[in-house]
């Protein structure tokens, strides 16, 4: 698999370097710093003056890129694989989403300041835009992966287990984890009347189907190597799968994007957002 790694020179994103080493070699590890340089902001200034100063500026800041690239490289697993890096200049995650379409990437790997869903909302941020629009699998950091030895998987619906299945097949991680196959459930109701002890018990016989599903998933990764376990419970999706990450130690949180990209992610949203806001643990988002 080729992977994208992004590099800005703060804590974050070194901890996505740090990362790489419970991840499989790479067929490709490409390292990119995305240079935001500053145009000038004196209206009165003459144009030749303006862009003689945002060229000084761009010299200097692809310096500086160069360097932090070379000792990134420095810090990478003897073994992450085949190392290209890369400086361009233009908006972040602009030119990580358009890298990253052009290389074919199958990993986006980064991490993130953690601005907080409204000034996020307001302003935007590199991790949200590129989970929004870019290509392929992205792993997002809002802290340092200490292990990775408990993948937890939310899954809806047959559409995720299959995408879920093919991707962990793909054997992604350096030493195969324990997946805790998850399903959420929400309360329901049948639009006739119903009383409690029959409501309680179509939700017993949904969570059993559920259940029988999730040990049929988990089977067909056991062979690869994978141990697992599955749970189902009822309620908010992004509120249980945090509690169930919380019970179990995760140490990432493994989701399908739903196939969902661009505009119609934007507008309506999605657990794997709202996980990113929400928790605190590393999060995979696959499609």
């Amino acid at each position: 698999m080729k992977i994208l790694l992004t590099v800005d020179g703060s804590d974050h994103s070194y901890e996505a370097v740090r990362s790489l080493k419970y991840l499989a070699r790479a067929e490709e590890l490409h390292v990119v710093h995305v240079l935001d340089v500053p145009s000038p902001a004196y209206p009165m200034m003459m144009p030749e003056v303006a862009q003689e100063l945002y060229e000084t500026v761009e010299r200097n800041m692809r310096d500086d890129g160069t360097r932090l690239l070379d000792r990134t490289v420095s810090l990478l697993p003897l073994d992450a694989g085949p190392v290209t890096k890369h400086v361009v200049v233009g908006s972040p995650a602009e030119q990580i989403v358009a890298l990253a379409e052009q290389l074919k990437v199958g990993l986006i790997l980064l991490g993130t300041r953690g601005l907080g869903p409204v000034k996020e909302r307001l302003i935007g941020s590199v991790s949200h835009r590129v989970l929004t629009f870019a290509p392929g699998t992205k792993l997002i950091l809002p802290g340092p992966v200490k292990r990775l030895q408990q993948v937890l998987l939310p899954i809806q619906g047959t559409y995720d287990a299959d995408q879920a299945v093919s991707f962990l097949l793909q054997k992604p991680f350096r030493e195969s984890p324990t997946v805790t196959l998850f399903t959420v459930l929400p309360h329901t109701r049948p639009p006739w009347p119903v009383d409690a002890v029959s409501a309680e018990h179509m939700e017993t016989h949904s969570l059993r189907r559920a259940k029988d599903f999730l040990d049929e998933t988990a089977a067909k990764l056991r062979p690869s190597g994978y141990q697992t376990r599955v749970a189902t419970t009822l309620g908010d999706p992004v509120g249980e799968i945090l509690r169930e990450a919380q019970a179990g130690t995760t140490d990432l949180i493994l989701i399908g994007s739903r196939g969902r990209r661009g505009i119609t992610r934007m507008v309506l949203g999605s657990v794997s957002h709202a996980l990113l806001h929400q928790g605190a643990y590393p999060l995979m988002i696959f499609s």
